[in-house]
């Protein structure tokens, strides 16, 4: 069993396998309020493309205080949530073995869901192969994988600031507001938000086009009207996946 995002590292194992096993080897995606629609969307995409048996397994991270307070350590407790649902799903068909998409390049970052993953029993093929990311990608793209360009994601709750509560409501705003940069052409995007202020950031070239009106007034006023009490266009571009607080205008 693969447990496949919809990213292309998973999605280049979930082809492993199934080159390897065939009809033996089950792709399952979790969906959950932290999980954006156009991911799991990407996930069943890919799934198909490459022939392997896929289902959609719901998990709620939200089931854990640890997980909504928003500790520095929140990935360690929605990873134990969704592995504990990997494994039941397994059990129940009788699956011998787990496999996720972790690289080489993942292990420069302290990762506290990486953890759980290994305290669950997951292997990661990946790290066998002694690959990165660039690895990954020429691979997926030898293989034609549709998303072997996609840019790298996160779940929702990343974009929220240490410290404060993950909601559901909250989870909702934010891929909300990232739908409404993502429907104007922009390729990656990350509302980041602390209290009731949002920053927006995209890729660093395509700032400028985020910033020039008329688009960043829309922008602007069309995540304000989701709640959020100030929005900002960052200047700086998109910096990376660690959340931290929104400046405040």
């Amino acid at each position: 069993m693969v447990a496949l995002s919809g990213g292309v590292d998973s999605s280049l194992v979930a082809a492993l396998a199934y080159s390897a096993l065939g009809s033996e080897a089950t792709a399952v995606t979790l969906t959950g309020a932290a999980v954006s629609s156009a991911e799991t969307e990407r996930a069943t995409r890919v799934a198909s493309e490459i022939g392997i048996a896929h289902v959609l397994l719901p998990a709620d991270p939200l089931s854990s205080p640890e997980y909504r307070e928003n500790r520095p350590d929140r990935c360690y407790f929605c990873r134990s949530v969704e592995t504990s649902a990997l494994l039941e799903f397994g059990r129940e068909r009788s699956v011998r073995q787990y496999l996720d998409g972790v690289h080489r390049d993942d292990l420069r970052d302290d990762r506290p869901g990486l953890r759980a993953m290994d305290e669950a029993g997951f292997t990661h093929p990946l790290l066998w192969a002694e690959w990165g990311k660039s690895d990954v990608r020429a691979e997926a793209q030898r293989r034609r994988l549709p998303n072997w360009d996609q840019p790298s994601d996160a779940c929702l709750a990343s974009r929220i600031a240490h410290g404060d509560p993950v909601t559901r409501e909250l989870l909702r705003r934010i891929e909300a507001a990232e739908i409404v940069v993502l429907d104007r052409g922009f390729r990656r995007v990350r509302v980041r938000v602390h209290g009731s202020s949002a920053r927006v950031e995209v890729d660093p070239g395509e700032v400028p086009r985020l910033r020039a009106e008329p688009l960043a007034g829309e922008v602007v006023r069309a995540i304000s009207g989701l709640g959020f009490s100030t929005v900002e266009l960052d200047p700086r571009g998109y910096r990376g996946a660690a959340p931290g607080p929104a400046p405040t205008p």
